[in-house]
């Protein structure tokens, strides 16, 4: 029986939402815009990616199709469909091919390939016969060669880590280990910050690299924040003010980060509040604007699949990929 004197807690407020905000409430705050629905399907998109003219790339991991969105008409096309399972994220190379990487069967099968638009042409880049890592995202440098993160472990079995892969891709060196799934990997507009985004224990880990690319600085790791809520950080960009935009899976949001690593800002999903398109994967900017495109999806409430639209702080960083 109710004792009806006693003070009573109340779902008011944020504590009515399904995915209550509590310490980032006073951020300034913005909702995204639907933009163009990729599925009726609850599909898990990941890896917006522009190539040179433009057009928009992104992946779906448990299906493994690669979509192609045409950026005047909107039209979306699905050229081809990965030969390697579980495709997380889709990068440009300089010289115009595409980079899938895949988590393969998420314990010691992933890896990268690179094809051209249509998936012919393939090459192993890092080879799942010859490696044990999951690779979920990768950012490339100026010189060619790249930085990916190892999706392997959970919260208290930190298996995943980060590792430079030279620009000839012959050799892959270690930059930090011991992270429970590592998975958005960013680098500064000036390729000496290396942003990293640990899932399973929920921290942004931001790393100040000597001018080799590899060796990290006197103190220079660091974890600027730390994460609430259920599933954790995901995706990650930057803009051209070095801002960096973390997608945070299960939450409906993305959260941005001065390049410090102080929280400014919040970009929520319309529907969060009620259990809609919690499964936020990642942000990124049409190049030359400051327009910024999210995935999400809503597998659990059959509401399809969603790319959302807001403005950022400043426009997006323009990578030499475009160049």
């Amino acid at each position: 029986m109710t004792n009806n004197t006693l003070p009573t807690l109340t779902y008011t407020g944020a504590s009515k939402s399904a995915v209550p905000i509590i310490s980032e409430s006073n951020l300034q705050t913005v909702t995204a815009e639907p933009w163009l629905k990729i599925s009726d399907e609850g599909l898990q998109l990941e890896g917006l990616c522009f190539d040179r003219a433009k057009n928009l790339f992104l992946c779906e991991v448990f299906g493994g199709n690669i979509f192609k969105v045409d950026m005047t008409t909107h039209a979306i096309t699905n050229p081809f469909q990965s030969s390697k399972d579980n495709p997380a994220a889709v990068k440009i190379h300089k010289d115009g091919r595409l980079f899938i990487c895949y988590l393969g069967d998420f314990k010691s099968t992933g890896g990268i390939f690179a094809s051209d638009e249509l998936g012919e042409n393939f090459e192993a880049i890092l080879s799942d016969i010859s490696s044990e890592y999951c690779v979920d995202d990768l950012v490339f440098d100026s010189k060619g060669g790249f930085y990916f993160t190892d999706f392997r472990g959970y919260s208290t079995n930190p298996q995943g880590g980060v590792y430079y892969v030279s620009p000839d891709f012959k050799t892959v060196t270690p930059v930090i280990q011991n992270i429970a799934v590592a998975n958005g990997v960013a680098l500064s507009t000036d390729e000496r910050i290396l942003w990293v985004t640990e899932t399973t224990t929920n921290r942004l880990h931001r790393i100040e690299l000597l001018e080799d690319g590899i060796t990290i600085a006197p103190f220079g790791a660091t974890i600027p924040y730390y994460f609430t809520g259920h599933e954790g950080p995901d995706s990650c960009c930057i803009d051209s003010d070095d801002n960096l935009y973390v997608a945070m899976y299960g939450q409906g949001r993305v959260l941005v980060f001065n390049k410090k690593g102080y929280p400014i800002g919040q970009i929520l999903i319309p529907g969060r509040d009620e259990g809609h398109m919690l499964r936020s994967t990642h942000p990124a900017f049409i190049p030359g604007t400051n327009q910024l495109l999210i995935c999400a999806n809503d597998i659990e409430q059959n509401g399809g699949s969603w790319l959302y639209t807001v403005n950022g702080f400043a426009s997006g960083h323009y990578s030499y990929q475009f160049q």
